[in-house]
């Protein structure tokens, strides 16, 4: 990728910001005391994977913005001395080492949200931490697979084009109301475009195009001088979404907008259905259990549509 900037060489990314001040709504009653963000999915809290995905994109300093009730999320990403002795002194090594990962991911810090004010304002709460250096945003709910370098992809357009990048993916226009959608227009580049507009969850008709926004995001710092100048929207919360159209439609220093258009494998795990498919998709992946958890997955979809193809005895 040739640089397009002609100024000073680019800010390298060091920093991630992680919002995790959501209350978990359409999980209850099992987020009622236990944060969404450590729901398991498989063996690793979801928020675990996220952080991994961080800190292979070269990102190990990482500031997750939380709210009342996410202790656990500080616990999980510490040492737990007494656990680890106990592992010690039966010698599990292979679990030691699993506990032991999730507190030697980077430098890991913790700031309150204090008010639900949306996603903008999430991100505004990071502006003494960040300070005036590009970062990333990389949402709990999107889970990128590890093998689909997506993080790595939006920092090289960002480091070259300037500006902030956000991921793109294509769905079906009836889901636009669901998300953030793009107006955009090609570069030179496959799957690298300009953004020209976003609409924050467009109703299908209005739609500019079926390319969503998905839960990353690179930033140049010049987004915070914007935030604290957007109104509520949507909502009634400030939005990411009217911020980076601002800057979209902006020239200079910081100003503009692109995405990359993501073709790879994304596990949602913002509702319910979407949960359990991650799950299941994610254990056929899992290098220990997959092989046996979808031979066991086979049998029970066989199984099932035996039971679909015998006919009950009331119909006898």
């Amino acid at each position: 990728m040739t640089p397009s900037r002609t100024d000073s060489a680019p800010s390298p990314l060091v920093k991630a910001v992680i919002p995790a001040a959501g209350l978990g709504t359409r999980f209850l009653p099992a987020t009622k005391a236990t944060p969404k963000e450590m729901l398991p999915v498989v063996d690793k809290p979801a928020i675990q994977y996220v952080v991994e995905e961080a800190a292979r994109a070269g990102l190990q300093d990482v500031l997750m913005i939380t709210g009342r009730n996410k202790v656990a999320l500080e616990d999980h990403f510490d040492r737990h001395w007494e656990l680890e002795q106990a592992l010690e002194a039966k010698g599990d090594d292979r679990r030691l080492q699993r506990i032991r990962k999730s507190a030697t991911l980077g430098n890991i810090h913790f700031v309150r949200q204090g008010e639900p004010l949306g996603l903008g304002h999430a991100v505004l709460c990071a502006q003494a931490h960040v300070g005036d250096q590009p970062f990333a945003v990389l949402l709990g709910d999107d889970l990128i697979d590890a093998r689909d370098l997506l993080l790595e992809q939006m920092i090289a357009v960002q480091q070259a084009k300037g500006g902030s990048v956000v991921a793109l993916m294509e769905v079906p226009p009836e889901q636009t109301h669901l998300y953030g959608c793009a107006a955009v227009e090609e570069t030179d580049e496959p799957d690298v475009v300009r953004i020209t507009g976003l609409v924050e969850k467009p109703d299908p008709a209005d739609a500019p195009s079926n390319l969503a926004i998905i839960g990353r995001y690179v930033l140049d710092p010049s987004i915070f001088g914007v935030l604290e100048q957007t109104p509520p929207g949507r909502g009634n919360e400030i939005q990411l979404t009217d911020a980076l159209q601002e800057r979209a439609a902006a020239s200079g220093e910081g100003a503009g907008v692109h995405g990359v258009v993501f073709r790879g494998r994304r596990y949602d795990t913002g509702d319910r259905l979407d949960y359990l498919k991650a799950v299941v998709r994610l254990a056929r992946e899992h290098k220990e259990l997959g092989d046996d958890f979808s031979a066991w997955l086979e049998d029970y979809v066989a199984e099932l549509r035996d039971a679909d193809r015998t006919p009950s005895a009331t119909s006898r």
